[in-house]
């Protein structure tokens, strides 16, 4: 099974059926001795029923004690040795889907790896959990046909020219009985993959759905928009629960058929067996065999329309898969170097010009128009934007992730002791974490863990308040102190009190210092150096708060609404 630290190799992302053939490559060992050993397995099923009829044609019916003792004894060996095989079996085809699920999170992790901060601007965090918790388990499933599954086919050859030598008829109507089988399950695992596909897509939409009113919940309830946002969320999940239940009445199709089909079959024969026996054309003997290798014949049929079953479901899942591994980060095609003092930061597609040495607020009544900007400004999405002149595209892009930071109020927190997951890859000193915590007005939250920054935080800050966690964040961003910091509503989840003293003290301790936020509080608007105000993505309007106040009707109309909106928090 692969090792945590192997190299899971290169994917095969030309589609979903290459996906799961590449898995099966990367294990060929162990994937033949699945195969070998399951059909051994169901092969000695069969035997079952021959040695049975031996017994009764050379022991029962001549009354030869010594053969029925022989026979018998070799029953019980074989057996024996087919329930070790059994349990070898079901252990090889384990670490088959074990090594499967394995590797591709290991190739997902990587993925998410290299696509880095660009990952939630090429896809949906819902995508990513439906992928994690529900594609990777429904794909290693599907490896089952490597084993069982290879096992079946040949099983049911062995027992269609076991029963040659018993009837030809019944061989014939065996081997007609399989493709019968294809014909009828055939459509419905075709139309299983499609109903498949279109619910995993709606269940992603609606994951994400879930983690964007999770995390805007407070914006709405300010709003008032939380009951529409969550009656729109009803009629999807609805919609969503209609096409879960057109997967279910396909699924359970071809699980009826599953077993219903088998057992048919096992009576056709059975019915047919009977009739030349009682015409003499075959023995007691044979009766019992072919009526035992029916019935075996049974749980090879089923085991081919569940690998069939599994399958179907398991190349949606990797083509699913392999859509994300083909997603690309950013190219960078950069060359030039960064401009060698402090420059301005422009963005010709707003037209936000930010100074060098200034805090610069971005206002506007969709949020998403300022974060746009901030995307645009720190080389997160192609763009004409500029720096010092020079295009950002064309600037060698570990100079611009060296001097341009980008914190998010969302940002992953990784699990650590807290003094760690502030200091990120860098060991600052005492000192430097301290000016960074009161900066951030997070002396209250190191006071308040039981060892202080010595304490370890749960990830994503799941043992702090959104408050504390936003705050963590900050530290984290100023701590690292770079010479460009574009800020995302760094303090949204913050009591009007704190708020204030955040902005009074980041606009200290970033003196000298280029800093971009984007808010539409008063609070922290009114200790900007100068504020853009946005309509539609675009400058409507540059100046001082106070300025923007007396001289545009619509920014004083934006900024009066949070004002009501805290009033109403609090």
């Amino acid at each position: 099974m692969i090792d945590a630290y192997e190299d899971p190799g290169e994917p095969d992302c030309r589609g979903g059926w290459r996906y799961l053939w590449w898995l099966v490559m990367r294990q060929k060992t162990r994937s033949v001795v699945g195969a070998l050993i399951s059909s051994v397995w169901m092969v000695l099923l069969a035997a079952t029923p021959y040695l049975m009829s031996r017994a009764v044609d050379d022991g029962l019916t001549t009354g030869d004690q010594g053969a029925l003792a022989g026979w018998t004894g070799a029953l019980f060996a074989v057996g024996m040795f087919n329930a070790w095989l059994s349990i070898m079996r079901h252990r090889t085809m384990t670490r088959v889907r074990m090594d499967a699920n394995f590797r591709t999170v290991k190739v997902l992790m990587g993925q998410a790896v290299r696509l880095g901060a660009t990952l939630p601007r090429r896809i949906g965090a819902g995508e990513v959990v439906t992928i994690g918790v529900g594609d990777v388990q429904t794909i290693s499933q599907s490896l089952t046909v490597v084993g069982p599954g290879v096992g079946a086919v040949v099983a049911y050859l062995v027992i269609a020219g076991l029963l040659v030598s018993v009837s030809v008829p019944i061989a014939v109507v065996v081997l007609l009985g399989m493709p019968l089988v294809g014909v009828l399950v055939g459509p419905l695992l075709g139309r299983l993959q499609a109903t498949e596909t279109q619910y995993r897509e709606g269940q992603g939409v609606l994951t994400a759905r879930i983690a964007d009113l999770a995390g805007g919940l407070r914006v709405l309830n300010g709003l008032g928009g939380k009951g529409l946002v969550a009656d729109a969320f009803h009629r999807d999940s609805q919609r969503l629960r209609a096409q879960g239940y057109r997967v279910g009445a396909v699924t359970s199709w071809v699980q009826a058929l599953g077993v219903g089909l088998p057992t048919l079959f096992l009576a056709v024969v059975t019915w047919l067996a009977a009739r030349l026996a009682a015409q003499g054309d075959i023995s007691a003997g044979e009766l019992v065999s072919v009526y035992g290798y029916v019935a075996v014949l049974v749980g090879p049929v089923a085991f081919f329309i569940e690998c069939g079953y599994q399958v179907s479901r398991g190349v949606v899942a990797a083509r699913r898969v392999v859509r994300f591994l083909r997603l690309e980060p950013m190219a960078d095609t950069g060359t030039r170097d960064a401009p060698a003092e402090p420059a301005v930061l422009h963005d010709p597609e707003s037209g936000v010009r930010v100074l060098p040495g200034r805090l610069t607020a971005l206002a506007g009544a969709l949020p998403a128009d300022a974060v746009a900007v901030v995307d645009r400004l720190g080389r997160y999405v192609p763009s004409a934007a500029t720096w010092g002149g020079v295009a950002l595209d064309e600037i060698a892009l570990p100079q611009v992730r060296g001097r341009v930071l980008v914190a998010d109020h969302e940002s992953d927190l990784f699990a650590g002791p807290l003094r760690e997951l502030v200091g990120g890859a860098g060991d600052p000193d005492d000192a430097a974490v301290a000016r960074a915590v009161r900066a951030a007005v997070a002396d209250d939250v190191v006071r308040g863990l039981p060892d202080g920054l010595d304490t370890p935080i749960d990830a994503q800050g799941r043992n702090l308040s959104g408050g504390q966690r936003q705050r963590v964040r900050l530290v984290r961003a100023l701590l690292a102190d770079p010479e460009v910091l574009l800020a995302i509503e760094p303090t949204s989840a913050l009591d009007a009190h704190t708020e204030a003293r955040v902005a009074e003290r980041l606009h200290a301790g970033r003196a000298g210092r280029t800093t971009v936020v984007t808010t539409t509080s008063p609070l922290v608007l009114d200790r900007a150096d100068t504020v853009h105000y946005l309509v539609d993505g675009k400058v409507a309007a540059t100046g001082t708060h106070t300025e923007l106040l007396d001289g545009e009707p619509g920014y004083r109309a934006l900024v009066a609404r949070d004002e009501n909106a805290e009033e109403a928090m609090r």
